[in-house]
Parts: C-alpha cells; structure tokens; sequence
C-alpha cells in the first residue's frame, strides 16, 4: 500500500506518453525523459538523469531479452562498445563525486551537456541518411583495427554523455554504429546498440545511485506508465511514417534544448 500512495499520476502519465513515443520511433527514452522532468516537474538535473538511467537499464534489458533470442545482436561489437564506456562512466562519476553530484556546478554542467546532447540526437535522426551516404563517398571501409579502436572510442563518448545527460545511447549510438558496421544488418544494428545501453546505463545509474541522485518513488511511477505505453505503440508501427515521427522528433529536442541552452 505504501508503495501505491508513492505513485504520482502526472508521472505516470509522461511515462505512458514517452513509452508511445519510444514505441514508434525507437529513441527519445532519456531525450524526452530527462527533460520532462527537469522542465516541467523541476526535478534537479541529476536526479532526473540518475533516476532516468535506471528507469533505461529496466527497459533496455528486457529489449535485449527479445533481441537475444531473436539473434539480432552482434556480442563482439556490445563488447568492444563496453570496453569503451564503462570506463568512461566510471570516470565520469567520479568527477561528478569530487564536483558534489547536487552542487550549482553539477547542475549546470548536465543541463549545458543534456542540451548539446539532445541537438546531437536532433541531427543525428534528421540527417542519418545525408551522414551515411556522405561518409560511404569519402570512407569507404575501414580496416578490423581501425574499425576496433574507432567503437571502443564510440562507447567513451556514449559513456561520458549518457552518464552526464541520460541521453546519445539510441540515435547517436545507431548512427555511428551504421557507419562503422555498414554490412551488419540494420536489426542487427539496433538490438546491438540496445544490449550496451543495458551495462552503461546500469553502471551509471548504480553510480547515481550511490551519489544519493535516485529518485526510486519517481522510478516506479514512471515505469507503470512507459510499459504500457511501449505495448501498446507498438501496433501503431506499420501504420506510421517513419519520416515524419522522426522530423517532429528531432523538432521538438532542438525546441528543448534550446530551453535547455539558453
């Protein structure tokens, strides 16, 4: 009964909302999440992007449960992508520790890092087929070593920016997947990027946690409503234009980050 008098039905209802979102388009868990909460609810910055990780491991494992036994991921490239950013995750958690995780400074810092973040995510899913294309003309393929070193350096960036905002493991992660591993299949791809947001998204929000920056009563009212919301957008798929989801996307993070930024 006590966990039920927690639940906060605004919350639940930007669960259910981002969960529909997510469902359709596949991004805009922590891009719309984090600033959902910061915004509109005055959540502080950490809490929001502390809760918001473990709000993503939860429904990223049970993504990568189905991708698993679909065999839609490609281990060696969850891997070399781990190898990367739990490190880097680690590294950030540290400054945020020596920063004070609830200090002006820390503030400040995610929200500058979550606008740039959400511009990146903007670009990313507007100019994805621009990127690719200009990148196969100038490119080309990359050697295995080049390949290895570049998605090691790929899952550092994705590190330092999912733990500071919450935000880059979808689209971002995707995209520069896309690039590096243009033969794997695009399902491939995907389930792949899912399965390591499973470890970093873990790491850093346990990191969070230990900081005193998780909000678990915010957490469960969110996860009853995104569940649900992910079910049920996720009929609505086939009968959606992929094209026009992702420019209102891309729309409504450059509107919010520019809140964020200003």
């Amino acid at each position: 009964m006590e966990f039920l008098s927690n639940i906060n039905a605004l919350y639940v209802a930007s669960g259910f909302g981002v969960g529909m979102i997510v469902g359709l388009t596949g991004v805009g868990g922590g891009a719309l999440m984090t600033p959902i909460l910061i915004l509109l609810f005055g959540v502080h910055p950490a809490a929001a992007v502390g809760t918001d990780l473990l709000y993503a491991s939860v429904t990223k494992s049970g993504g990568s449960v189905v991708h698993s036994l679909n065999k839609t991921i490609h281990w060696p490239i969850v891997g070399k992508l781990a190898l990367g950013s739990v490190p880097a995750a680690l590294a950030t958690l540290l400054l945020f520790n020596v920063l004070g995780i609830n200090s002006a400074g820390t503030s400040a810092l995610v929200s500058k890092m979550l606008g740039v973040a959400l511009i990146l995510t903007a670009l990313a899913l507007v100019f994805r087929g621009t990127i690719l294309r200009a990148y196969a003309k100038r490119v080309g393929v990359l050697s295995p070593q080049t390949t290895t070193i570049l998605t090691i350096a790929t899952g550092a960036i994705l590190g330092v920016l999912v733990t500071i905002s919450s935000v880059g493991a979808g689209a971002l992660g995707v995209t520069a997947l896309v690039l590096l591993y243009p033969e794997i299949p695009i399902s491939r791809i995907v389930g792949s990027d899912i399965a390591h947001a499973v470890p970093l998204t873990l790491v850093a929000g346990a990191g969070h946690w230990l900081l005193g920056s998780v909000d678990f009563a915010l957490l469960g009212s969110l996860l009853i409503g995104s569940l649900p919301g992910i079910v049920i957008a996720s009929s609505f798929v086939p009968r959606t234009s992929d094209r026009v989801l992702r420019f209102l996307l891309a729309a409504v993070l450059t509107a919010v980050s520019i809140k964020l930024l200003a």
